[in-house]
């Protein structure tokens, strides 16, 4: 992801056709599913599925059962922001996730989400970011 949602909005709403967009725009849309945007992070990265558990803090078990897609019920919005910091995703790559979850983006105008996002951005482990969390009275990703 190179271009800012806005841009891609200028270039969608300039463009002749649909398919004009797509050829122009192919390596900034994604098509797969959840799963497969998770996989996506976790090849480009070279990471293993025991590293995402590790640094996410979310349970082995559930955490295999969201990479893998073959969660029965959709992944709650703190989750895929600890599988965003499992993944080590910056904060623009962190909304994709969310969206494609079918989650609320990072709001910048949100104290918790600020901290969140923050720490997305720089790199700030899960652990941390909950520490700075409780520091302001708000809710730990959990």
């Amino acid at each position: 992801m190179k271009k800012k949602t806005d841009e891609l909005l200028n270039e969608l709403k300039s463009s002749e056709s649909v398919e004009e967009y797509f050829d122009k725009n192919d390596s900034e849309i994604f098509f797969g599913t959840l799963a497969d945007l998770i996989s996506s992070h976790m090849a480009r990265k070279g990471l293993k599925k025991t590293d995402i558990v590790k640094r996410s803090g979310l349970n082995r078990e559930y955490c295999y059962e969201i990479i893998r897609g073959s969660t029965d019920k959709k992944v709650s919005r703190d989750k895929v922001i600890m599988l965003c910091f499992g993944l080590g995703l910056n904060i623009d790559e962190s909304q994709q996730l969310l969206k494609k979850s079918g989650n609320a983006p990072i709001y910048t105008r949100d104290s918790r989400d600020i901290i969140i996002g923050y720490s997305l951005e720089h790199g700030i482990s899960v652990v941390d970011t909950n520490i700075k969390l409780a520091d302001y009275n708000l809710e730990p990703l959990e």
